[in-house]
């Protein structure tokens, strides 16, 4: 391990993970203790990352500076005073002004992993960094009345890989190294379930924040969709109501992602595991069919579930993690 003492390793993350993700601490609370750790880190690590990026008050050039840094000091153990200008950044989120705060305890947690789950980490995030450096190149300044789309289908898949899939695939991985026997099918089977599970949360994620990212200049729907249907992302801001094709279209590609959450569900063991893995999914469906009934472009206010389908969404992932279990 490299310090140059300014870091500490991460103590009792669980309040940290709360202030930062309702849905995924649900999830992470009840996993079971070998993958607990690793997990909840990578979550950190890429909110961390995500808090650079997208912090809109920072110069862009600064935040491409500050995502290398990050990334430097995850891969190769450097001093983490790469990282001292981070804690006196400020951003609107409390939670996020946290992470940034506690950038290198989270630095020297990386580094004090076991060798197996390190480079699992480094993988993790060197795919996630390099997918928002991409992002911020394509989108760049664009201000809000003239905002850059996505330039068609590939660029969006590759986006919510880079961001979301490969968290399914690392998530894959981690079980494999720390829970012996956790898989009923072949682990490479569960890692394309994953991914592509992974891929259907981000879009859901895509689709409902739709006019908060048109507000800051971006536009994931693909670019030649939209103009296949008479339209483009600066007219969305007015005409919203002439994306609809290309909304549902990817709406269905979203659930049949997420339909791949409930096959890897049948393809691991453990209660604890399955709950974790179908509170994510059956959320993701209730978002889906909220955006259906009040799709984010046209809806005034920001389109969500409620705590209530929430906790419906928890009761039904208990039902269906425990069913399995009763079976021989």
């Amino acid at each position: 391990m490299s310090s140059d003492g300014t870091g500490r390793p991460l103590a009792k993350p669980g309040p940290l993970l709360a202030a930062v993700s309702r849905s995924f601490f649900l999830s992470l609370r009840f996993l079971p203790e070998p993958i607990h750790g690793p997990l909840g880190l990578g979550y950190l690590l890429a909110r961390t990352s995500d808090t650079l990026a997208d912090t809109l008050s920072l110069p862009l050039e600064y935040r491409h500076e500050a995502l290398e840094a990050f990334d430097t000091a995850i891969q190769r153990e450097l001093p983490i005073s790469l990282l001292r200008k981070f804690p006196s950044l400020r951003v609107h989120h409390p939670g996020e002004q946290e992470l940034l705060s506690r950038s290198a305890e989270l630095l020297v947690a990386v580094q004090t992993q076991p060798s197996d789950v390190r480079q699992e980490l480094r993988r993790l995030m060197a795919i996630i960094i390099r997918g928002q450096r991409d992002d911020l190149a394509h989108f760049g300044t664009a201000p809000a009345e003239a905002p850059v789309a996505l330039h068609n289908s590939a660029d969006l898949v590759a986006y919510t890989y880079a961001v979301a899939g490969c968290v399914g695939e690392f998530w894959t991985q981690i079980c494999a190294l720390r829970l012996p026997n956790f898989a009923r099918i072949p682990i490479e089977t569960l890692r394309e379930q994953g991914r592509l599970f992974g891929q259907g949360l981000q879009l859901v994620n895509i689709l409902r924040d739709l006019p908060e990212d048109l507000r800051a200049g971006r536009c994931y729907l693909p670019e030649d969709e939209l103009i296949a249907c008479g339209t483009n992302p600066a007219l969305l801001l007015t005409t919203p109501a002439a994306a609809r094709p290309v909304v549902e279209h990817w709406l269905q590609r979203a659930e049949q992602s997420l339909a791949q959450g409930a096959a890897y569900e049948k393809g691991i063991r453990g209660v604890r595991l399955r709950f974790s893995v179908s509170i994510p999914r059956r959320i993701g469906f209730a978002t889906l069919q909220t955006l259906r009934r009040h799709p984010a472009l046209e809806t005034p206010t920001r389109v969500k579930v409620g705590r209530s389908t929430v906790l419906k969404c928890a009761g039904a992932a208990l039902l269906g993690a425990l069913t399995p279990a009763l079976r021989p």
